[in-house]
Formats: C-alpha cells, sequence, structure tokens
C-alpha cells in the first residue's frame, strides 16, 4: 500500500534520471544531432585602384573576397565596377597616417593627424562617393590615425552615417577603433593575419598555414593579402590553399561575415 502511493514520485524520479532510457522504451528514438556548421574566412585584399599586379589573378579566383580599393587613383572606379559584378565586397581602402613612413606613400586623401574636425569628415565623404559600391571602410596603413580618438570618432560617425561597416586592419595594438565602434553602434570587424607582410612565396606559406590553425579552433577567421608587389604570389598560394580551406571552413565577404556573428 506504501509503495502504490509513493509510485508517482519513483516514475518521476526515474523520468528524471533516465529521460533517454524512458523515451526508448516508448518506442521513441532520439533524434541525430545536427552537422557542426562549418567555420567561416574572410580574405580581404588591399590596394587595389592603381592598375596593380595580381589585380586580375585575385579577381578571378573561384571564392568570395572583400576588395578594398583606394579612392582617387587611376583604376579606382574600374576595380570597384569589377570586382562588385563579381560579386564581391568592395570596401573604401582609406589612407591614413602612420606613425613611421613617407605620406607619399599614403595616396590622394589622406587622412592625417593634422587636419581640422570637419575636412577629416569632407575627406571620408568624398572617398566613399569616389569607391562605387562601397559598402564599409578599412585603413591602408593608418598606425597613427586609429590610435587616435578624435579623429577615430569622426570617421565612425561618417561610417555609421552612410551605414557602412569598418574594418579594422590593425595596424598598431594601439588601435582604439573598436572601442569606438562600439560605443557608437557601427558594425565592426578586425583583421587577424597579414598575408604577405613579406613578398615571399614561403612567408605567405607560412601565413596560410596559420590560417589553416586558426580555422581549426576559431569560429571565424579575416585575413589581408595585397595587390601590388606581393599580388601574383599572394593570388597563386592563396588558389593552391582554396581546396584545403573549404574541407574545414567557409569562404565569405565581411559583409556575410557580419551578418552571420549579428555585430
Amino acid at each position: 500500500m506504501y509503495l502504490l502511493k509513493r509510485l508517482p514520485l519513483v516514475l518521476a524520479i526515474l523520468l528524471f534520471c533516465f529521460p533517454l532510457s524512458w523515451a526508448a522504451a516508448q518506442g521513441d528514438t532520439a533524434s541525430p544531432l545536427p552537422p557542426k556548421p562549418k567555420n567561416l574566412v574572410a580574405f580581404v585584399i588591399d590596394d587595389f585602384g592603381n592598375n596593380m599586379a595580381g589585380t586580375e589573378e585575385m579577381l578571378n579566383l573561384p571564392v568570395p573576397l572583400t576588395v578594398a580599393v583606394m579612392p582617387f587613383m587611376p583604376s579606382t572606379k574600374q576595380d570597384a565596377e569589377l570586382a562588385h559584378k563579381k560579386g564581391h565586397d568592395v570596401f573604401v581602402h582609406m589612407p591614413m597616417e602612420p606613425v613611421k613612413g613617407k605620406r607619399s606613400w599614403l595616396g590622394p586623401g589622406a587622412i592625417t593627424t593634422d587636419l581640422s574636425d570637419e575636412e577629416i569628415r569632407q575627406r571620408v565623404e568624398k572617398a566613399i562617393d569616389d569607391v562605387p559600391h562601397a559598402i564599409g571602410i578599412n585603413n591602408h596603413m593608418g598606425s597613427k590615425v586609429t590610435a587616435d580618438e578624435r579623429i577615430m570618432r569622426i570617421i565612425m560617425s561618417v561610417v555609421k552615417k552612410r551605414g557602412l561597416i569598418y574594418l579594422d586592419s590593425k595596424t598598431t595594438d594601439k588601435s582604439v577603433a573598436g572601442k569606438i565602434a562600439a560605443e557608437m553602434g557601427v558594425p565592426y570587424l578586425e583583421n587577424r593575419v597579414f598575408l604577405d607582410d613579406e613578398y615571399s612565396v614561403p612567408h605567405i606559406t607560412r601565413q596560410m598555414e596559420k590560417i589553416c590553425k586558426l580555422i581549426d579552433n576559431h569560429p571565424l577567421c579575416i585575413a589581408i593579402g595585397h595587390v601590388g608587389p606581393p599580388g601574383k604570389k599572394t593570388a597563386s598560394v592563396l588558389r593552391q590553399y582554396i581546396p584545403r580551406i573549404q574541407k574545414e571552413a567557409e569562404f565569405v565577404t565581411i559583409s556575410q561575415l557580419i551578418r552571420q556573428v549579428g555585430h
């Protein structure tokens, strides 16, 4: 009689402790686990806009890229239009003052720390207008500017007003771009690896191996390469690695990455 009174309690304990066994006893089977989603990798290629070596090879790679085009250059519009036609993201590769380096390396319309607030704002607006189909901005050089809160607030205000994405190339670990973007609600991501900061195939290959290791342990990875002096080498190495990377990760553009991670 005592056991009959306690039967509901006993059944509850059994269900709590052995839910799968109880379900199986009722003729139900556990649903198979969904396949693990692939990690995401985005390759950003800088320095388009000046008829640079490797331009054609990069744009013809069979994966989506983010193409960063410098404003006010001889092939700015041509490169941006072709990249857009091929389905790549187009970004403004905004020249910004570095801590070290010649100003002549920056190109026209660069952001420098001696400019007034209004001049900075106008230069960013004009650069965006000069690059067709631009949906974001990343910095060309810029180790001095991206560490300057005054300037980055002005740049981010324009980026937000225009509904763009900001990608920090991370040319300095002192960058405040992420902090300012978070404060202002600007979609933001940052570079993880430079592919070709040295212009040799062995170095580019080592960097690609680093990316393959990152893909194994991180849900997303962003890497930056370049057209220009290393362009053809970088394109060739990247093409060789595409099949290997595709086994572990999905190639995406920066805008696709933003949509998927919700930044």
